[in-house]
């Protein structure tokens, strides 16, 4: 399917299916089953560039499109949704940092967050405190020359491999957002195992005690750490899931399509019979109009469109919604083979449910979309 990308995107995600191919999809039950993604394999991301893809050149980027960088979240997606997870996280701390820190932090970390030599977290989330990030209880308070933060957070994608974390406290009753560094004092980390999906994405609990960090360590002001810090790094957040959730779709579609064609059953292809032509022919409509909803949205955001905000919401909101329909949907169609780790569909279908709570939960896409509504011309 290439509709709406002209040559040289065509070229663009070529190119990065062909790195996926090799580089990741051989290897993402592995990944599953040891949940974790070997540095060499998080080098061989950074050295390609992909770290970094939408950054400037002047802090070591490739200044890329939102498009570009949608179609790289598709083809990871695709291979290995716990490896497209880097991606999300790794660049919502990036672009917070980029809009939102000064120029000595920007100058600080957006080269070493470019290069890879760092990998950044995203704690937001907390025990008490999910989708209402208002309700969260870490605290900062101001000392001379900084601030000491106490504090658990939950649920940090790549936090065990993470270098440095964007935190989110409140300081004086005001939300502020802080980059702390992983061997700060006070800091702790405590690996989670054993989760529905995403195993390989090397989640962790943060827990804070004391921790001492330094002014320049704030990005943005206090007070707007959740409505500008964290609105900027989840909606790049959840543009990166949209498209991470096409992947997914497609996957579940190319391994059913597959299997279709070889299992016989009562004397004749899977695909030959009608009610699975039916689940099949859902899913190519399905990840043809959740591609098109994501290519909408990244137009948007390329131009900076004020649209593009909302269109995200419902791309990811759809999106995902495909995505858990394709991998159940795969499942069936693979029977019992689908419940084995035999076949990815199973990894796909675990994935996937992951996909409509991350990012703003679906529930939470709904309200708002309904709040704000959508331009309904394509």
């Amino acid at each position: 399917m290439t509709t709406g990308l002209n040559p040289e995107l065509q070229e663009q995600r070529a190119a990065f299916r062909a790195f996926a191919d090799s580089e990741i999809r051989p290897f993402a039950g592995r990944f599953d089953d040891e949940e974790r993604i070997p540095p060499e394999v998080v080098g061989r991301i950074a050295r390609s560039g992909y770290l970094a893809l939408m950054l400037p050149e002047r802090w070591g980027g490739a200044a890329k499109s939102s498009v570009v960088w949608g179609l790289l979240n598709e083809e990871f997606g695709a291979a290995c949704s716990s490896v497209r997870s880097l991606l999300t996280v790794h660049g919502m701390v990036s672009h917070a940092i980029l809009r939102w820190g000064n120029d000595q932090v920007r100058a600080r970390w957006l080269p070493e967050l470019a290069a890879g030599k760092t990998i950044a977290a995203f704690a937001l989330s907390e025990p008490n405190a999910g989708s209402d990030a208002q309700a969260m209880e870490a605290t900062a308070e101001a000392t001379p020359g900084g601030y000491v933060l106490n504090g658990h957070k939950k649920w940090i994608c790549y936090g065990t491999a993470a270098g440095l974390f964007l935190v989110f406290a409140q300081h004086a009753g005001r939300p502020a957002a802080f980059l702390v560094e992983r061997n700060s004092p006070g800091v702790e980390l405590l690996p989670r195992s054993g989760m529905l999906g995403l195993r390989g994405a090397m989640i962790a609990d943060l827990r804070l005690d004391g921790c001492r960090v330094a002014k320049e360590s704030v990005v943005g002001a206090p007070g707007f750490g959740l409505s500008h810090v964290a609105s900027t790094a989840l909606d790049l957040g959840r543009y990166s899931v949209a498209w991470g959730c096409v992947g997914i779709a497609r996957a579940a579609l190319e391994a059913s399509q597959s299997y279709a064609a070889q299992r016989r059953q009562f004397g004749k292809p899977l695909k030959d019979h009608q009610l699975v032509g039916r689940l099949l022919a859902n899913m190519i409509v399905g990840v043809r109009a959740a591609r098109l909803m994501c290519l909408e949205a990244g137009r948007l955001r390329d131009s900076g469109d004020p649209r593009a905000v909302v269109q995200t919401m419902a791309a990811k909101y759809f999106s995902s919604q495909q995505a858990a329909r394709s991998a159940r949907d795969a499942v069936q169609i693979h029977g019992a083979n689908g419940c084995s780790p035999e076949y990815p569909v199973a990894r796909y279908f675990r994935d996937s449910k992951i996909m409509e709570i991350i990012e703003g939960s679906n529930e939470s896409q709904q309200l708002a979309l309904a709040a704000y509504g959508i331009d309904p011309e394509p």
